[in-house]
C-alpha cells in the first residue's frame, strides 16, 4: 500500500523471490538472468520432460549461450525447477498462446483463428493458492488486447483480493528476437502495463533489476497492443513481399531484382518473401485483432491469408520445377526451422511446405541441423545432410541456414544424383549452381 505513494522513478518493491511459470524460450532465459542477478526464482513448468531435462542440467531448446546461463543459475542455488507453483513475491507468466489447430470463426466468408488461452489460464489458476497481498503478477504470454482485465483479472480476483488495490497486475510483452534473446532480454527497451498505475510502477521496479534498456509504463490493454502491432507491422511487410513474389512471376520478373533496385529509393524497404510466415510471433499475433474486430482489421486479414497460402504457393513451384509430377518423386528437403540458425520449429513454414509435398505422393526426406533427431508429423527426417541428398531428384531449400547458404554445389553433386534445386529464399549463388550443373528455380523470379 505504501508503493502507491511514491514516485515512479523510485525503486518501491523488492523482490526476494519470483516465481516464473513456463520455462520454454522466453520464460527459462529470463528465470535465468534473474537468478543471476540475486533474485531467488522457481521456475514452472507442466511438462515433465522439462522439469527433469532443466534439473539434471541440461536444455530442451536451443538458444546461444542459454545452457550456460543456466548451468550458472542452477549452481547458484537460486534457481530451482518445479512442477507446481511456490508462494513468491511476483509471479510471471511466460506460457504459449497459440491459436486452435483448426480454424474457429469466420468473416464475410473467410476464415480466421482463435486463440488459445488455456495455458494462460491454467497457469492464472495455479497462481490462486499462493496469492498474498502485495504480490505483483505479470503477464508475459502475448494475449489479444483486454486479455490482462478481461480473463486474468478476474480469476486472480477470485482469492477475494482485488487487483490495483490488494495485489499488483500488470503486462509486459517480451520483445525478443531468436538467436539473440540473452542480449535483447536485458537491452532492448521494455514496455509495462499496468491496470494501475501503481502496478505498472511494480513491474518497473521489477524488470529493473536487469533491464538497461528504457522502460515505459502504460496501461495493460496498451501494452497487449503494443505486441501485436509490433508484429502485425512486419507481417503486412512480408505479406506485400510475397505478392510482389508472385506478381514477378506472372510477369516474368526477378522479384528478387527488382527489390534491390526499389530499396534504391530512400524511403523504401521492401522486406524478402520466402515460404510462407512461421513463429509464435508474427504468424499468431495478427489473429488476435482478426478474432476481435474482423469488421475492422480487414487489411490485417488479408495479409494473413497471404502468408498463410505461401506455403501452398511454394509447393507449386516445386511441382513446376518437377514438370508437374510429384508423386514418388524424392526430394531433400533442407530446412524445418521457421527462420535461419534457430531450432525452433512452431508454426514453421517449412514444415507445412513439407507436409503438403508428402501429401501430394512426394518422398520427401528432410534435414533440420538445430534438431536432426525431431519427428515431424507426416515427413521423414534424417539426422544428416548425406542421408537427406542420397537418392534425390530435386533439392529443396526451405531455411537458409548458414550451412545450408555455405554449401560448395560441387560437393553436393557428389553426394546426390539430384540436379534440380528449388530455391525458396534467394539466398544460393545461382552462377555457381548452375556451373555445378544445377538447373535452379527460385521463388519470385518469372524468367525461369
Amino acid at each position: 500500500i505504501i508503493a502507491f505513494t511514491l514516485q515512479p522513478s523510485e525503486t518501491v518493491m523488492n523482490f526476494n523471490k519470483v516465481c516464473m511459470l513456463g520455462l520454454g524460450y522466453i520464460g527459462l532465459p529470463t528465470a535465468c538472468t534473474l537468478a543471476n542477478h540475486g533474485v531467488q526464482v522457481v521456475g514452472v513448468d507442466t511438462n515433465p520432460h522439462v522439469v527433469h531435462t532443466l534439473r539434471n542440467g541440461e536444455l530442451h531448446i536451443h538458444e546461444p549461450g542459454l545452457g550456460e546461463l543456466v548451468r550458472q543459475a542452477l549452481g547458484s542455488g537460486r534457481l530451482t525447477v518445479s512442477p507446481v507453483p511456490e508462494p513468491a513475491d511476483a509471479f510471471i507468466i511466460a506460457v504459449p498462446t497459440p491459436f486452435y489447430a483448426q480454424e474457429q470463426g469466420d468473416y464475410q466468408g473467410l476464415p480466421y483463428r482463435k486463440a488459445d488461452m488455456g495455458a494462460v489460464m491454467a497457469a492464472t489458476e495455479a497462481i490462486l493458492p499462493h496469492l498474498r497481498p502485495g504480490n505483483l503478477v505479470i503477464l508475459e504470454s502475448t494475449s489479444p488486447p483486454r486479455t490482462t482485465v478481461d480473463l486474468v483479472q478476474p480469476i486472480l480476483e477470485r482469492s477475494g483480493l482485488r487487483a490495483g488495490v490488494d495485489f499488483f497486475l500488470a503486462y509486459s510483452p517480451e520483445r525478443v528476437l531468436p538467436g539473440q534473446i540473452l542480449r535483447e532480454l536485458v537491452e532492448n527497451a521494455r514496455v509495462i502495463g499496468g491496470v494501475t498505475p501503481e502496478s505498472a510502477q511494480a513491474g518497473r521496479d521489477l524488470y529493473a533489476i536487469f533491464v538497461k534498456g528504457e522502460i515505459v509504463q502504460t496501461d495493460a490493454t496498451t501494452a497487449e497492443m503494443v505486441k501485436l502491432m509490433e508484429n502485425t507491422y512486419r507481417d503486412i511487410n512480408i505479406a506485400i513481399a510475397n505478392e510482389f513474389s508472385r506478381l514477378a512471376e506472372a510477369f516474368g520478373v526477378d522479384v528478387w531484382q527488382a527489390i534491390s533496385y526499389a530499396n534504391r529509393h530512400p524511403r523504401v524497404k521492401i522486406l524478402n518473401p520466402g515460404p510462407g510466415v512461421g513463429g509464435h510471433c508474427i504468424s499468431v499475433d495478427p489473429w488476435f485483432f482478426v478474432e476481435k474486430a474482423p469488421e475492422l482489421a480487414r487489411l490485417i486479414h488479408t495479409a494473413r491469408l497471404v502468408n498463410d497460402g505461401q506455403p501452398h504457393h511454394t509447393a507449386a513451384l516445386v511441382a513446376q520445377a518437377l514438370d508437374g509430377e510429384l508423386p514418388g518423386k524424392r526430394i531433400a528437403a533442407l530446412g524445418l526451422a521457421f527462420k535461419p540458425e534457430v531450432d525452433d520449429l512452431r508454426e514453421s513454414p517449412a514444415i507445412e511446405v513439407a507436409q503438403l509435398l508428402a501429401k501430394a505422393g512426394a518422398q520427401v526426406r528432410a534435414y533440420e541441423p538445430f534438431k536432426p533427431a525431431e519427428q515431424v508429423a507426416g515427413i521423414e527426417t534424417v539426422p544428416t545432410l548425406a542421408a537427406a541428398l542420397e537418392g534425390a531428384e530435386a533439392i529443396l531449400l526451405l531455411v537458409q541456414h548458414k550451412e545450408f547458404v555455405a554449401l560448395d554445389p560441387l560437393a553436393v553433386a557428389s553426394l546426390t544424383p539430384a540436379r534440380i534445386l528449388i530455391d525458396t529464399r534467394g539466398a544460393l549463388d545461382a552462377a555457381a549452381w548452375q556451373s555445378a550443373g544445377f538447373s535452379i528455380y527460385r521463388l519470385g523470379d518469372g524468367r525461369q
